[in-house]
């Protein structure tokens, strides 16, 4: 595959001149331009004429699909190649950091700790549930000859790597057609902590794969709180230490403007770069960077620099996810993949919505014991949450990196089977979103009001609540098993946080008096394609 080899332009065509050279960077460079282009412009076309049948990531793959296919049959495949061939290291730390670090930075913190218990619920205890559903049914496949057969622990790693969720498709039709507020920050929420349990769920049986001498269960779940926690905690300093430093430094006087916002834009890769050097994940710890100094440091910038951060952020995501889809559709038609082995493709697309499914509906049974009546989450609202599990950018990338830590075969197996899901999901799952949505009766839900309509009584509840949707345990408290009643202490640490952080994390890392976030937006979306947020200002 294209990652693997190092191809240069010159080694593709022979000895070149210079200026062939240059004048063969150029023409791939502006074909890669050329496709972002007509990405953007197309994708502003379909949701202009509410297009939902092609939703945005499905045209931008389509894109980079056709343009594979038009260079298979034509004289050029090795000049375009060349210039597409880039290594898996271009694509973390160059596409994924500002993806995932805009994720954590467009997450409104009202809706998040509203529904905190749910989402951790669904995006540890639910991605646990998938990764090993999965990896097991792989496995049985693999011994009973319906699909290619993997070992134990690689079949634990495609279960990892295919569980990260990346529902960018849903979330845009979400916001066009109006749904559940709670129903967003679900999906929304869960997507964003899903990709770091992903990574480290993956990193861990990598190690176990690499060492599996003396590895037993409990050293595998050392090793994962040890990837998980370290780079969680790596990513909160990195963010708690720029808070500090804009609130201290005096930089937002008029001349030094330019220097903050320089500052800012570094903070995160220092964060990314800080992980990786210390053998943690760079993506789980970019991730919490951007949770923390979207709440914290990003009030102690200026006016101007608040509107130049924002934009810089949400334009690099943008340009990296596109180009993700793009990339994924080429690399379709371009690169020499596993097709012989369709059976695993096959069945790994059946066992991930039986996992998806062990996910959903588990985690909302146990949600649901901790809740009152009036906020239990629905049973459409659960089939809803099935369908969102749509597979991108980050999965894409995990399978990639599979290539080089599993042996020959085995990766690119795993990678083929990957990219075809994300593929069928995004086309097929995204597609149909809107015929989902419609035939769940989950459109203009909340009454009959759309999602934008009910800030002004959520926010009402937030400001009686100290910032969190305290749900009332009274009516409950009599039914009472142990298990329940620790279901909702659980539940209540959220609003017990949403006070600390209310009463002594924002006045001592900021220059707000804990009220700055009375306006924040009640929801905002993954970055990429759903550029026009109706819950973003």
């Amino acid at each position: 595959m294209a990652m693997e080899d190092d191809i240069s332009p010159a080694d593709s065509h022979g000895s070149k001149t210079p200026g062939k050279e240059q004048q063969a960077a150029g023409v791939g460079i502006l074909l890669q331009i050329m496709m972002l282009v007509l990405s953007f412009v197309l994708g502003h076309v379909l949701r202009r004429k509410k297009i939902y049948v092609i939703p945005e990531a499905s045209a931008s793959l389509l894109i980079g699909l056709i343009v594979g296919v038009l260079a298979n049959i034509s004289d050029t495949e090795n000049s375009i190649r060349a210039w597409f061939n880039f290594h898996e290291e271009f694509f973390f730390l160059f596409l994924l950091p500002p993806i995932i670090f805009q994720s954590g930075f467009s997450l409104a913190p009202k809706p998040f700790f509203s529904n905190f218990g749910a989402i951790v619920t669904f995006a540890i205890f639910g991605t646990f549930i998938a990764s090993i559903v999965t990896g097991v049914l792989v496995y049985l496949g693999g011994l009973v000859f319906l699909m290619y057969r993997l070992p134990f622990v690689e079949c634990l790693m495609f279960g990892a790597l295919i569980s990260a969720t990346d529902p960018v498709t849903v979330l845009s039709i979400f916001q066009e057609l109006g749904t559940d507020v709670n129903l967003y920050a679900l999906v929304f929420g869960e997507s964003v902590l899903n990709d770091a349990m992903a990574i480290s769920l993956y990193r861990t049986m990598s190690l176990v794969k690499t060492h599996p001498s003396g590895q037993n269960l409990l050293m595998v779940v050392v090793r994962f709180l040890e990837t998980f926690v370290g780079s969680m905690s790596a990513g909160v300093g990195v963010g708690f230490i720029s808070a500090l430093l804009f609130k201290y430094a005096g930089l937002d006087i008029d001349n030094l403007q330019n220097l903050e916002s320089c500052l800012f834009v570094l903070f995160p890769y220092f964060s990314y770069m800080l992980a990786e050097g210390l053998g943690l994940s760079g993506i789980v710890s970019i991730l919490f960077t951007g949770i923390v100094m979207k709440h914290y440091s990003y009030s102690n910038l200026s006016q101007s620099s608040q509107r130049f951060v924002s934009a810089f952020f949400e334009l690099i995501s943008s340009l990296a996810e596109t180009f993700v889809f793009i990339y994924m559709g080429f690399d379709i038609a371009m690169e020499q993949h596993s097709w012989s082995h369709v059976g695993f493709i096959f069945f790994s697309i059946i066992f991930i919505g039986i996992a998806r499914a062990a996910n959903v509906f588990s985690c909302a049974y146990l949600v649901n014991l901790a809740r009152p009546s009036h906020r239990k989450i629905p049973p459409k609202h659960q089939k809803a949450l099935w369908y969102s599990g749509l597979r991108g950018a980050m999965a894409f990338a995990l399978a990639l990196q599979s290539v080089h830590d599993l042996p020959e075969g085995h990766g690119q197996t795993i990678f083929t089977a990957t990219t075809a899901i994300v593929v069928l999901t995004v086309l097929l799952i995204g597609g149909s979103t809107g015929t989902m949505l419609e035939n769940l009766d989950v459109v203009g839900d909340n009454h009959g009001d759309s999602p934008l309509a009910t800030v002004g009584t959520i926010t009402n509840n937030y400001e009686e609540n100290n910032g969190y949707i305290a749900p009332s345990y009274d009516e409950e408290s009599s039914s009472g098993s142990r298990f329940k009643m620790k279901l909702k202490e659980f539940h209540k640490s959220a609003g017990s946080f949403t006070a600390i952080d209310k009463n002594f994390l924002t006045p001592f890392f900021t220059s707000q008096n804990g009220d700055e976030d009375e306006d924040e937006p009640l929801t905002s979306t993954r970055p990429g394609f759903n550029r026009q947020n109706p819950y973003s200002s």
